[in-house]
């Protein structure tokens, strides 16, 4: 496939700082002049196909690497915060924001979250109290904590090897995961775990002094393992946890405790589907979930979670997006590695197959979809349940969300008998109607920002209200 016009000077300039370089010797290096590094440093000039090549080739780094859009979180980020009307008067080119997000990251980061104060305030201005006032314009712990993951590509490169690691030597992914973990912990730290009492809620519960873990005889097999596995996260590899914690320099010690919850949780999935195993296993088994689930004994959330981290520099899995909603449309988890990124504010495209998974439990919906910016995916959508018991337990269900670019569907065994080549099996979705350009959408809710109304009161289409073009 093709590269376009790439602009990477920020990488440039952090590979030549890395190997201690100056702009004189890393020219020489790689074949050119030192004032076209300069201008690629400052993003003046594109890198060319021979300048890329020198640089895989004398830095033993991939050219997707170097050419991915790492940046296209960001960029999705700083596009629907500047599209507010409040900055009406303002309207920058895809070209600009490409020169913020590439140049000076921090300043875009710094603006995004100053708008999601704003947003805060102003949405709760209705409700606003003397007490709760200095609140509502800062990010809440669970938003920081949501951010550092989203930007950090969904993966923690120090935790995800350690817990490799530990995988190997115990063997897990090659035989019962949950015999080996069991006998690990008891092993290596003393740790006995009992079942707990049948009316209890509680999934899991370690008491430090007696060193026993307690879990929920009736939870399902792959909970359990979890459970363990976090267990072991927080006994094995605890340290390098609130290290990579500390280093984020979060505002609050509560984002930190969160923080460290998620990278617990982060360790225990990549301990039960170890990254080279598992991403080898992907390839193989083309992403079918289901087997995927089999082969690893784990749940389809832990597997379509598990394959939104495969973002190891040069041992990249298929670059995927995945969310889970509730009921009320309420997205509870999302990353995406693809160029299809979810809103940070208001609900999700109704047009998405997601909303449907609730229509039909037990089966695997695909959809063929299509963005505003022309850029086309596979789409897999699923209802999922959770929690067990007796009668009468609370078992919310979700949907969840999983797909690629359409470049990549071969990769994925849900892709066979689709018409890919028919641009009219494509469904046309958006990210969120507040930032969404279609004109003629029949299911938009509210309208775009700052696009101009036509009302006409003698004619009434599917909208009260048309869209100028």
């Amino acid at each position: 496939m093709a590269i376009g016009k790439l602009f990477i000077g920020r990488k440039v300039r952090a590979l030549r700082e890395a190997s201690r370089t100056t702009q004189a010797q890393f020219a020489e290096r790689i074949g050119i002049s030192t004032s076209y590094l300069n201008q690629i440093e400052n993003n003046q000039r594109p890198v060319s196909a021979s300048v890329l090549l020198a640089l895989a080739e004398k830095f033993q780094i991939s050219i997707g690497d170097l050419s991915s859009g790492e940046g296209d979180r960001l960029l999705s980020a700083l596009s629907e915060a500047l599209s507010d009307p409040l900055f009406e008067t303002y309207t920058p080119s895809l070209q600009e924001l490409k020169l913020v997000t590439q140049n000076a990251p921090g300043l875009a980061h710094a603006l995004i979250a100053v708008h999601q104060a704003y947003r805060r305030n102003s949405e709760q201005l209705a409700s606003f109290d003397d007490a709760r006032g200095a609140a509502l314009t800062e990010t809440t712990p669970y938003e920081e904590v949501r951010d550092f993951f989203h930007f950090v590509d969904n993966y923690i490169n120090d935790i995800d090897v350690w817990a490799e690691r530990l995988a190997q030597a115990l063997g897990i992914g090659e035989g019962d995961s949950h015999g080996l973990m069991s006998a690990y912990i008891e092993r290596q730290h003393g740790v006995r775990i009992v079942r707990g009492a049948p009316d209890s809620d509680e999934l899991r519960r370690y008491d430090p002094k007696s060193r026993i873990l307690t879990l929920n005889p009736y939870a399902p097999a792959p909970t359990r393992d979890f459970q363990i596995a976090l267990q072991i996260a927080q006994l094995h590899a605890g340290k390098e946890i609130d290290a990579v914690a500390a280093a984020a320099g979060f505002r609050t010690e509560e984002a930190y405790e969160i923080c460290r919850i998620g990278l617990q949780n982060y360790f225990a999935g990549a301990l039960l589907l170890p990254y080279q195993s598992f991403l080898v296993a992907a390839r193989d088994l083309r992403h079918d979930l289901e087997l995927l689930a089999a082969r690893f004994g784990a749940s389809l959330e832990q597997v379509c979670h598990r394959l939104s981290t495969l973002q190891r520099p040069g041992a990249k899995g298929i670059p995927i997006f995945f969310a889970r909603i509730d009921r009320a449309g309420n997205i509870t988890k999302r990353h995406s590695a693809a160029k299809l990124q979810f809103a940070r504010f208001g609900a999700a495209c109704p047009l998405w197959n997601v909303h449907q998974a609730f229509e039909t439990p037990g089966r695997m919906i695909r959809q063929l979809a299509e963005t505003p910016d022309g850029m086309r995916y596979l789409c897999l959508a699923t209802q999922v349940t959770k929690g067990s018991g007796s009668f009468g337990t609370p078992r919310p269900s979700y949907a969840i969300a999983l797909g690629c670019e359409i470049s990549d569907a071969h990769s994925f065994i849900y892709a066979d008998g689709l018409d890919m080549s028919n641009r009219a099996a494509f469904d046309p979705i958006g990210i969120s109607c507040r930032i969404c350009e279609r004109t003629k959408c029949t299911s938009r809710a509210v309208p775009p920002l700052k696009r101009k109304l036509i009302v006409d009161h003698t004619v009434r289409g599917p909208l009260p209200y048309r869209i100028a073009d």
